[in-house]
Parts: C-alpha cells; sequence; structure tokens
C-alpha cells in the first residue's frame, strides 16, 4: 500500500472537483484529485454555463477556451415560462448563457488541470476517510491496488451520494424526490422548426434543444407519469409517447444516445464544513434542475473556497478564514434551494386550470423590466453579494459600506505608469488585488495597507479608463481572489479613527 503526503485531497473529478483543484494549484498546493469512473462521462447532465461562471474563468485568464466550445444565448428561463430572461441588463462583459456540454467543461477544465500540475487519479474508489494528526487520510483502491492518501484537508466534490458528507457526519436535509422527469438525447427525423422548442399546458411540459451532429435533447413531464420511480429506466417507447401527449407529434424520435430520469428532490447540507473536510457542489446542494444552476453554483461554491484553503494551507491566513465559506456559500445555497422549489411548483404542479393561469400570470409579471432583471441576477449567479470583509480595515480609514462584498466587471484600467489593462488580467494568479486610485490625495499618510499577509497581495495603481464618476471618495479598493470587493475605504481626508471588525480574525499573519 502506498501511503502519499499532499496539501489537499478532493474526491470528485466532475467540473467543480476539477475547479477547485485548478485554484488551489494555482497556488502551489500539492493535490491529487480522486475520481471513481476510470473515464469522463460522455453524457452530458448540465448544459448551461452562465455568465458568472464564465467571468470567474475569465478572472483566471481561461475563458476563451470555453468560448470558443461553446454558443452564446442571450436570454434564460424561469420554470420554462413564455417571458425569457433578457441576461443584456447585466453589468458584464458575459451578458449570455454559454451553451455547453458538461462533457465538454469537463474535458477543458481536466486539460487546465494537468497544464498546472494537478495529480488526477481515475478509477480510484475512496472507502474510508480517518481524521489524522493535524489531517486526514483518504484511503480506497485504484485499479485494484490500495492506497492511503495523507492530506491537510479533503474536499467531497463527490455528488449527491458523498461519501466525504457521510464520513464527516454532516446532515442532508430537505425533501425526497416526490416526481419525476423524462430525458432522452435522441435523433429526430422531423425536427422542430424552432430551435428551442418549450412547450406547456394542461397535459405537460416538453423542451426540445438541438446538441449537435443530428442529436437533440428531449425533455418532457408527462402529468400522468411524473409519479414513476426514478430506479426505472426510460424507454424509447415511453419518451414518444408522452412527447406525442404532449407537444400532439413525437418529431420521430430515434436512434437513442442516452435516456434518463431526474427527480425534484431537493436538499441542502446543514455545514459545508466540519473540522478538516469540506464540501462543494452536489456534496452540498441537490435540487431540480431548473435554470442550468446546479453545476455553476458548484464551480463558483470551488473559486470561493480555493483561495480561502490555499490562504491557509499556505500559512498567509488563519484557519478561521475557512468559516467565511459555510456563511458565504451555505447562505447562496439556501436561495438556489428556494428559488428551484418555487420553479419546481409553477413546472410540476400546474397542470390544472389554476397551475396553468399562474403559470401566465407569472410570466406577464416577468415583463416588468425590474423583476426580470431581479431574477436574471439571481439565476445568473451575478446577483451574489457579500455581506461583511473579511479583512480588518485599519485604525484611521472610512469603510465605504456600499462597496462590500460586489463583485466587479471587467474594468479596463488607466495604469499609473501609463497604458491600459484588464482588470481581470490582475487576478489571474489567484491573489489579492489592492487596486489604489491614482486620482486620490495621498496626503501625509501615503497609500493604504490592509492588514493582510504582504506575499498574498498584487498592488496596482489605476484607475478605471470610463467610471472615475462612480468611484468619487474612494481612495483604494481592496479586492479579493474571486473577483468581489472585500471593501474599499474613503479619501484621507474624510477618514475616521474607529477600527472596522471584519466579520472573521483579521487575515494577517504575523
Amino acid at each position: 500500500m502506498k501511503n502519499d503526503n499532499v496539501d489537499v485531497i478532493v474526491v470528485g473529478a466532475g467540473p467543480v472537483g476539477l475547479t477547485l483543484a485548478c485554484e488551489l494549484r494555482l497556488a502551489g498546493l500539492r493535490v491529487t484529485v480522486l475520481e471513481r469512473r476510470a473515464k469522463p462521462v460522455a453524457q452530458s447532465r448540465a448544459l448551461t454555463m452562465h455568465g458568472r461562471t464564465v467571468e470567474m474563468l475569465a478572472q483566471r485568464g481561461v475563458a476563451d477556451r470555453f468560448l470558443a466550445a461553446g454558443m452564446k444565448i442571450p436570454t434564460g428561463h424561469f420554470a420554462g415560462l413564455g417571458t425569457r430572461l433578457d441576461f443584456s441588463v447585466i453589468d458584464t462583459a458575459f451578458p449570455f448563457t454559454l451553451f455547453i456540454p458538461q462533457s465538454v467543461t469537463e474535458q477543458l477544465l481536466e486539460a487546465w488541470a494537468h497544464e498546472l500540475g494537478v495529480d488526477v487519479r481515475r478509477n480510484a474508489t475512496v472507502e474510508r476517510i480517518a481524521e489524522v494528526a493535524d489531517g486526514v487520510s483518504v484511503l480506497g483502491q485504484q485499479s485494484g491496488t490500495p492506497f492511503d492518501i495523507s492530506g491537510s484537508y479533503v474536499v467531497g466534490a463527490d455528488g449527491a451520494r458523498s461519501l466525504v458528507r457521510q464520513h464527516a457526519g454532516i446532515a442532508y436535509d430537505g425533501l425526497p424526490a416526490k416526481k419525476t422527469v423524462m430525458l432522452g438525447d435522441v435523433r429526430l427525423s422531423a425536427p422542430p422548426s424552432t430551435p428551442g422548442l418549450s412547450v406547456g399546458n394542461m397535459v405537460g411540459g416538453l423542451m426540445v434543444v438541438p446538441l449537435g451532429g443530428g442529436l437533440y435533447r428531449v425533455i418532457v413531464i408527462d402529468a400522468d407519469r411524473m409519479d414513476v420511480p426514478l430506479t426505472r429506466p426510460v424507454t424509447l417507447e415511453e419518451l414518444s409517447d408522452s412527447t406525442r401527449r404532449v407537444a400532439g407529434q413525437d418529431f420521430g424520435l430515434h436512434a437513442p444516445e442516452w435516456l434518463s430520469r431526474f427527480s425534484n428532490e431537493t436538499r441542502l447540507a446543514s455545514a459545508y464544513r466540519k473540522d478538516r473536510m469540506l464540501l462543494v457542489g452536489d456534496a452540498a446542494h441537490i435540487h431540480l434542475p431548473a435554470g442550468g444552476q446546479g453545476m455553476n453554483v458548484g464551480m463558483q461554491d470551488a473559486m470561493n473556497l480555493g483561495w480561502k484553503l490555499a490562504g491557509v494551507v499556505n500559512g498567509r491566513a488563519p484557519e478561521s478564514l475557512l468559516e467565511s465559506y459555510h456563511q458565504e456559500r451555505h447562505a447562496v445555497g439556501a436561495a438556489l434551494y428556494q428559488n428551484t422549489l418555487a420553479q419546481s411548483a409553477l413546472m410540476m404542479n400546474s397542470f390544472d386550470a389554476p397551475g396553468q393561469a399562474l403559470r401566465e400570470m407569472f410570466s406577464e409579471l416577468m415583463k416588468i423590466p425590474a423583476l426580470n432583471a431581479a431574477l436574471a441576477h439571481d439565476l445568473s449567479g451575478y446577483g451574489v453579494r457579500y455581506p461583511a470583509p473579511l479583512a480588518a480595515v485599519p485604525q484611521g480609514w472610512a469603510l465605504l459600506p456600499d462597496w462590500t462584498g460586489r463583485r466587479l466587471s471587467d474594468w479596463q484600467l488607466q495604469l499609473d505608469e501609463g497604458g491600459r489593462a484588464s482588470l481581470f488580467s490582475f487576478l489571474r494568479s489567484g491573489l489579492w488585488l489592492l487596486l489604489q486610485l491614482t486620482n486620490s490625495e495621498e496626503g501625509k499618510d501615503g497609500n493604504y495597507t490592509p492588514q493582510l499577509d504582504a506575499r498574498w497581495v498584487a498592488t496596482v495603481k489605476a484607475v478605471p479608463a470610463d467610471r472615475q464618476a462612480t468611484l468619487a471618495g474612494v481612495h483604494a479598493l481592496l479586492i479579493r481572489p474571486d473577483g468581489y470587493v472585500d471593501h474599499a475605504v474613503a479619501h484621507q481626508e474624510v477618514r475616521v479613527t474607529t477600527t472596522v471588525k471584519p466579520n472573521l480574525d483579521a487575515l494577517h499573519t504575523a
């Protein structure tokens, strides 16, 4: 039995686990990913990458790989209603969803992981996790050969039945599967003329989406067959019959490549961390796949956790920083729980006259710009804002609370030394970024210095090329490695003499 020592062990090599592994490796950590499957899954449960996820990848300089492999769609849906969500109102360079199969997303992430030097081990089944001095030990078998890997932390990116979550003893409360939906990746001899067909009536609901290469995804909610157990295999005949019931025809579906069934099971882990075991993605939350949120929220979990865990392991932050992972992302998971339950009600409890009336009314309400924008921000992940700074504000500086927790789009910066550069180009290394605004008067106290380990912070003197008015009165912005503003401080002439307390211990280490 081989005993290896690494910094972090990630269980699961799906999009979420690979995203986390890349973040950790970017910070120089030794990372091993254990995946029970011998090779990547060919089928793609997820087809949607939301703009906020693309933006996150752009912060690391790899978004172009995904953009080249996907198709931009400027709108989205809420509960399959007729009124589409308009992403153009969002302040971002990526106001769209990217239509890209999960299999392609995984291929691109795994290629990036290998470039960075992540150790990805396939056909590796985890059997036991044991807490040891200053870490954890993960035992199992890879291709029949036992392994024992020790690390400082283990992260479960191992799905809804997470072994890591079970070993940690974390509750996974929520609602069991009550209703199921059919899915088929098939060929159509008479495809619909509309590229993305959506049908809803008192018989059920249907979506037909072209996957390319003559393949189509057909998703059917049949009001008479929602009680079929999740474990019962879908047949081509069943999919055809239900498609005809809902749409009046089956579009000549044939030659299935994948038939499956999914449910409205909805659960949320009670904690995202217990000691040295942490959870991301489906290991922390599952729900009806409505609005294409699951993979995206999971990858954003990974982005939130990655730099924090790296900071702790590298000795640049106290372990208390990891508490902010649960505080920030569990709230996002709770919001996801609620919005997918609401969509489930609109999609699966609406096959009668009152239900259809509710859908019609809600669709009309979504034409109100403010409501449409709120839902667009919510589903895309752009609406996430964190409530409190993580780094302490030194005495003598005024915190500007309107900036705390805000995500920033990719500003073009006019550099103090001349020339221009994008904001995101300074986030590629995964460090904190201190943006010293050169249009502020330095005065006798000079530039702002955050209470962080200096090795963990990059500093740039610049002003946004086209946003000076929005930054009036701001002396400096401290930007987290995930692109959110930790805090902003005022010009020195309006400073105060109180110390602002963050929601955690100061991140500075001696």
